[in-house]
């Protein structure tokens, strides 16, 4: 290295390490459907106040981040909007009922259900869709494990069955098998391990969980159905939207660590970037609160959230 490369390098460290703080000083944000106003809201979750706001096409409702994107259903259009926290980049038709989706462990794939068909795999990156399955019912809520091979897909808002989906080969699905819970079934989540599932009700105040596969290991108690449910390090998370609670469970033994009260109608709830987040689609509010379940902030957001998200990194 020569002394003009020296000194230019010198100079220009300051400023590299500043950016570098202040990349790493950007604070959590959020993404939450703003479903009666064609938009999303960004949300700062160290401020607690809404920032920006980033167009959409009429009623978006769910809404999932994969990789750098954000996947956003619009079921009375029939479409899917994908964002990069900042604008829509593309809009993808060809789906009767989108509701849920699924981020794949690759960033580039998600599962979506179509309620008027089964299961289908989107590309982001092409912003295609190159996969599907068809499946009894009204398929809704889906959940992925960690290694991305087996998905569990709710096939209703209170369904007798969930069904089972093979995805290791993600552009060709395949239904495995059909699980019948104790109860009428709503939203389902795979725990951290993958070994575990959590299917929650949508008639009743009960959780159930399955161990290795599709053996039931117990039923838990809930707040009114229907219930949805997320993890965090070692904690599941259940929400009831009709009480306005969310319970804290330990994993190990499904013990009720801590029950919170939020606003009522806050049913979908996300975990990560030290926060959970659940908006109401009553009360047009997200709720933020801590990895223990604690409330530290209520922001309005609109007249009615559906959905939230994290930001894709540099939203």
């Amino acid at each position: 290295m020569n002394r003009r490369e020296f000194v230019a390098l010198a100079a220009a460290a300051p400023f590299a390490l500043r950016a570098a703080l202040a990349d790493g000083a950007r604070p959590p944000l959020a993404l939450v459907t703003c479903d009666d106003e064609s938009r999303l809201a960004v949300v700062d979750l160290a401020s607690f106040r809404t920032v920006r706001s980033i167009a959409t096409p009429a009623a978006p409702r769910s809404i999932e981040l994969v990789g750098d994107r954000a996947v956003v259903a619009h079921w009375t259009l029939g479409s899917i909007s994908i964002v990069d926290g900042r604008r829509v980049l593309h809009v993808v038709e060809g789906i009767d009922e989108p509701r849920y989706a699924a981020a794949h462990p690759d960033g580039v794939h998600v599962l979506v259900t179509d309620s008027s068909y089964g299961l289908v795999v989107l590309d982001v990156r092409r912003a295609r869709l190159v996969g599907r399955v068809r499946l009894p019912g009204w398929p809704r809520h889906v959940t992925l494990d960690p290694a991305g091979r087996i998905a569990w897909v709710g096939l209703g808002s209170a369904s007798t069955h969930v069904a089972v989906v093979d995805v290791s080969d993600v552009r060709r699905p395949r239904r495995t098998a059909l699980v019948a819970p104790p109860f009428r079934a709503h939203d389902v989540g795979v725990a951290p391990d993958g070994r575990h599932v959590w299917v929650t009700s949508g008639a009743t105040g009960h959780t159930a969980v399955y161990a290795d596969g599709r053996k039931l290991r117990e039923t838990l108690g809930a707040d009114a159905a229907p219930q949805h449910v997320t993890f965090g390090n070692s904690v599941a998370y259940v929400t009831s939207g009709d009480s306005g609670t969310l319970r804290v469970h330990a994993l190990e033994d499904g013990r009720l660590l801590r029950t919170s009260r939020i606003p009522v109608g806050s049913y979908n709830v996300q975990h990560g970037r030290g926060r959970v987040i659940t908006p109401s689609l009553s009360a047009g509010t997200l709720a933020i609160l801590d990895m223990r379940g604690r409330p530290l902030a209520t922001v309005h957001v609109a007249s009615g959230c559906h959905d939230a998200c994290f930001a894709p990194a540099g939203g």
